[in-house]
């Protein structure tokens, strides 16, 4: 037992180590002044005494995206392709990217059990469909990489299952280097693929492999990437799952402003960020992956600086502070560090699928203002790098948007609650009031609402759609499959759970505008012309009003169309329960056209000097 014992407090003793090594390799609270030591912001940096310098121009800065493991898979979260779709979509038309890396893990390759490992094409022609359906690769220069997913149970590069040469954008395997050319000099991406070749099953292509070729050729590409203004080396593997030959592949990427990667995730969600730095400077990201945690990368250079934020899909604005950039992220062997102290202005690139209305910027939690834009997502703001010269300082952004400013729900149910006491006000009011004729465009217009609330198939039919439409159930069926529930204006409730209503009130106020209010005019019109003893035949005779008879048909059999849509809609997205059981689509198409016809074929209504209304019998 002794023994066992001590077995026990050895094997802790080791974790112990184990785990703070791995602490003290990814330091999330790097602090320059312990880990820089004989540099600091614009002293001695002879890159940064010259010009340009970061001002208030939209001027030397680009920005690109990095995203990581998306891990297609063709079994699990049937939500991972069309978020991606949708990240390929829109968040790079918000964003407009200089050039995307997606850095390995495009695919699962994983058998439904999670336990094999097996390349399977549908996989790759759902990514290789997502790329061509969002046309991303007209908008940006697109380059996926290998990850060791990509490679599970491949024996060969001209193997018939390394469908990443059949169906990725960048088609190219193995290492290779990639000049960013701009107005304001050139900007080197060097990919280190140490993906194994053959590719075993997983576990055992966990680690990645750089053999000394490959080293050679990723020295010349480092030579090569000397003339250019910074590097940005990247891959899939981190620095420390991949096995290189000495000097070693960090010693190899010293000239590099930064190494970007992915392959770890979140180590389980144990580290979210997973940031550090190589003894001779370089910054190694890891980023979190696509595949369970939506996360991507936005980085920029500005005036040869890099800044990055690392981001969650669909969660806007989306912030990245170029100048000055974040302490933590330094590298004063590399980059023009001079240049923030010798800026005029703060700069922050902003984003959002919604308006921009606002950037507030606040020092040490003072506010210094607001930002200008400058042209693009770039917003700029006067600022005296002097004052912060020493010590460590906060800057806070806080971006406005049209979305973020208005609650647009309440501005929904303020519209809808409107417009039905306006449609139901109406029909009750001209149900009681006293009218008399005229020839005027109002006394018409009063006379057609008062027939139309005088007959009693009219005024209880239009009376209890539109309070159907208010309060009651808009239709029933499987709001979530396997799950039926109801959806009211005022919210939806599925299984006992009640949603409170928001986007219910802007639908409500869609139906409101295109069709109850347009089906009551519609037969206040009909019943008109009925009551001056036209039929529907007769009607279109009138001279002069042929033209006008027509575009008002048409634009009801367009109100139809549109409604009978709608319940098409229910069908494909509700099931047949939501399309038989819906008072507001299904029966309201029904009821629409009885009231229709009946108006047309039905007793022509008289109208007396009492101003009532009858319906010959």
């Amino acid at each position: 037992m002794l023994k066992l014992f001590g077995a026990l407090v050895i094997l802790g003793l080791a974790l112990a180590c184990i785990t703070s090594w791995v602490l003290d390799s990814y330091d999330t609270a790097w602090h320059p002044k312990r880990s820089v030591q004989h540099q600091t912001v614009g002293d001695g940096d002879e890159k940064g005494s010259s010009p340009p310098f970061p001002g208030g121009e939209l001027n030397n800065i680009f920005w690109f995206i990095q995203v990581s493991d998306i891990h297609i898979s063709r079994f699990h979260d049937p939500r991972r392709i069309p978020d991606f779709e949708r990240f390929c979509t829109d968040t790079i038309e918000v964003m407009k990217p200089a050039l995307v890396l997606a850095t390995g893990d495009l695919t699962d390759a994983k058998t439904e059990s999670k336990v094999g490992s097996l390349q399977h094409e549908v996989e790759w022609q759902a990514y290789h469909n997502i790329l061509k359906r969002s046309r991303v690769m007209e908008r940006t220069k697109w380059i996926d990489i290998r990850g060791n997913h990509d490679a599970f149970n491949i024996m060969s590069l001209d193997s018939i299952n390394n469908y990443y040469r059949k169906y990725s954008a960048n088609q190219k395997v193995g290492s290779f280097h990639y000049v960013h050319k701009t107005p304001f000099g050139n900007y080197s991406f060097v990919c280190a693929d140490a993906t194994l070749m053959p590719g075993p099953k997983r576990p055992y292509n966990f680690f990645g492999i750089l053999n000394k070729t490959q080293m050679e050729l990723l020295d010349r590409f480092r030579a090569e990437s000397m003339k250019s203004n910074q590097s940005i080396w990247f891959g899939h593997y981190t620095t420390s799952t991949i096995v290189s030959p000495s000097p070693g592949v960090r010693e190899m990427m010293r000239s590099a402003v930064a190494y970007l990667c992915g392959h770890l995730h979140t180590l389980g969600g144990l580290m979210p960020i997973l940031h550090s730095r190589h003894p001779q400077g370089t910054l190694e990201l890891e980023l979190g992956d696509w595949m369970d945690n939506r996360r991507y990368r936005v980085l920029a250079f500005d005036h040869d600086l890099l800044s990055f934020s690392d981001l969650t899909f669909e969660q806007w604005p989306a912030v990245l502070i170029t100048n000055p950039k974040d302490a933590q992220y330094l590298h004063p062997g590399v980059e023009p560090l001079g240049r923030i102290r010798r800026s005029t202005h703060i700069r922050i690139l902003a984003f959002s699928e919604a308006q921009i209305t606002a950037v507030h910027v606040s020092v040490d939690g003072e506010p210094l203002g607001k930002g200008l834009s400058a042209g693009g997502p770039l917003y700029v703001l006067l600022w005296d790098p002097s004052l912060y010269l020493t010590g460590l300082h906060t800057i806070r952004v806080k971006v406005e948007s049209f979305i973020l400013l208005t609650d647009h729900y309440i501005f929904g149910r303020v519209a809808f609650i409107f417009m039905m006491l306006l449609n139901v006000g109406v029909l009750l009011a001209f149900r009681f009031l006293r009218v008399s004729s005229g020839r005027g465009l109002s006394s018409q217009a009063c006379m057609s609402l008062h027939l139309v609330s005088k007959m009693d198939t009219f005024y209880y039919s239009l009376l209890l759609f539109n309070l159907c439409t208010a309060l009651g159930p808009w239709f029933i069926g499987e709001m979530i499959d396997g799950h039926s529930g109801a959806c009211f204006a005022f919210g939806v409730f599925i299984d006992g759970h009640f949603l409170e209503g928001s986007l219910t009130y802007v639908v409500g106020v869609v139906q409101l505008l295109f069709f109850n209010m347009p089906l009551t005019s519609y037969l206040c019109w009909s019943l008109h012309h009925r009551c001056r003893g036209n039929t529907f035949r007769s009607h279109f005779l009138r001279p002069g009003c042929r033209w006008r008879t027509l575009v008002i048909h048409f634009f009801m059999l367009l109100l139809l169309t549109w409604q009978a849509h709608s319940c098409y809609f229910l069908l494909e997205t509700y099931g047949p329960m939501a399309f038989f059981l819906s008072p507001v689509r299904t029966w309201a198409l029904g009821l629409s056209l009885l009231l229709v016809y009946r108006a047309w074929t039905g007793p022509a209504p008289l109208v007396h000097d009492n101003s009532k209304c009858v319906s010959p019998s």
